[in-house]
């Protein structure tokens, strides 16, 4: 048992702010909220307990039960056995932010090599590590659009096509500043380079994904002229798993290249600790967020690793300081590292491809529905939208019944998209599962 304060430690705390009792402390709690009865089941042994919970754990299905077709920016990859066993180390599944670089060697390492790694995938020449999930990258990509220009233009354009939740977390990140203006376009159907129209001289940043929220590839290059010749910078949401597969955004240009690295070895885990990217251009390295770690010698010609930038608010140049982001997602950033170091390129390559054929194979069964409609209008990678003959819901509801975990409901976000369902396939999903879903399918909207 842990007892933090001994009794005369107490008295002595009491009556320094002049209680004589605890109980003083709740005096201004209603006494019928104090301590309130609670009706505890009786005591178990530890053996029943355990029984216990086993039971009730058992009442949840998760991938691992049910074949999964829903990805909307999460995706149910196959994780090798190896990288529990290697980041369940204590030296890695404790440690922190490295408050005292000299003596973080180890834990300044496996950033670098984080760094190093998404730069590759990426094409860009800068990674930081790292933000909290894709989300946080994609606003921390506008803040530093918006220091860059020194906080004289004010305007931030947004497809409509980016993630809704991204675009929430941009809005909620640019809200603190005042006078600015987001635009975004009418609808996700639209053509995010048709946005070329809306930029202006007080253009920061144009955010883009790629693919995009509805699964479509566009080829940027236009659009990134465009924002350059008025001086206005590109960030682009990315796939990391489609990078494995797809010319990279830096190819076209983009200033910023943002995303989550959830496909990167990481479980969905009910929604996180996930993994934000960003990689940018070494001429913003100034405005990034969090920190950079380098790779030097020390004075007898080792290799050290330091903070080469840390412009976060809990160091010296605090009033200077992008973002206030504490975290450095440590154990994830490694996850990431091991991941790509156990497939190599040519396993990422892999699998981004069995993502790619599964997903056209998925979409050319469905299309032979009769019932349903597949988008075919444009290119897509793993994701794929459809029209359904009922409400997604039902949709839904019916294939849980046959062990499936269905699409995403797009109406959830776009009124305007009703009995819309996006469909994400990855290299888990065998021929037999994509042709029990397309089976399925049929039943559910003849029921």
């Amino acid at each position: 048992m842990f007892i933090p304060h001994t009794s005369s430690e107490r008295s002595e705390m009491l009556a320094t702010i002049g209680l004589d009792n605890i109980d003083e402390l709740f005096e201004d709690i209603s006494a019928k909220f104090r301590f309130p009865k609670i009706n505890l089941p009786a005591a178990l042994t530890e053996m029943e307990a355990l029984e216990q919970i086993h039971a009730l754990s058992e009442l949840n299905k998760s991938c691992n039960d049910l074949k999964c077709f829903l990805g909307a920016g999460v995706y149910d990859h196959y994780i090798p056995a190896a990288i529990d066993q290697i980041i369940q180390k204590g030296e890695f599944f404790t440690a922190y932010t490295p408050y005292q670089p000299e003596i973080s060697q180890g834990t300044l390492q496996a950033i670098f090599e984080y760094q190093s790694l998404i730069s590759a995938l990426t094409g860009m020449e800068v990674c930081n590590a790292s933000h909290y999930d894709g989300a946080t990258a994609a606003a921390e990509s506008a803040l530093s659009a918006y220091y860059y220009f020194n906080e004289n233009r004010k305007e931030f354009i947004i497809s409509k096509a980016v993630h809704p939740q991204y675009r929430s977390t941009i809005k909620t990140y640019l809200s603190g500043l005042s006078e600015l203006d987001i635009i975004e376009n009418d609808s996700p159907l639209t053509d995010p380079t048709e946005l070329s129209s809306s930029l202006s001289r007080n253009t920061a940043v144009i955010i883009l994904q790629y693919p995009d929220f509805l699964g479509r590839l566009f080829d940027l290059s236009n659009i990134i002229i465009s924002a350059h010749e008025i001086g206005a910078l590109v960030s682009v949401i990315v796939n990391p798993m489609a990078l494995g597969l797809l010319k990279s955004p830096a190819g076209f240009g983009a200033d910023f290249i943002v995303g989550d690295g959830q496909p990167l070895g990481i479980p969905l885990s009910f929604g996180g600790p996930y993994l934000g990217l960003f990689t940018t251009r070494k001429e913003f390295v100034r405005k990034v967020s969090g920190r950079l770690v380098g790779q030097t010698v020390d004075n007898q010609g080792r290799r050290g690793y330091v903070l080469t930038l840390t412009a976060r608010e809990q160091h010296i140049r605090r009033e200077k300081a992008t973002s206030n982001i504490c975290t450095n997602q440590g154990l994830m950033a490694l996850t990431a590292v091991i991941y790509l170091c156990l497939l190599g390129k040519q396993g990422l390559c892999q699998v981004a491809d069995l993502c790619y054929q599964k997903a056209h194979y998925a979409a050319n069964k469905i299309s032979e529905l009769k019932r349903y409609k597949v988008n075919f209008q444009y290119p897509f990678f793993n994701e794929f939208f459809i029209e359904c003959p009922k409400p997604v819901s039902e949709i839904n509801q019916g294939l849980l019944e046959k062990g499936i975990i269905g699409g995403y409901d797009l109406a959830v976000d776009y009124p305007n998209l009703p009995k819309h369902m996006l469909i994400a396939t990855t290299e888990k999903n065998s021929k037999e599962d994509i042709d029990h879903l397309v089976k399925s399918l049929e039943e559910v909207a003849n029921d």
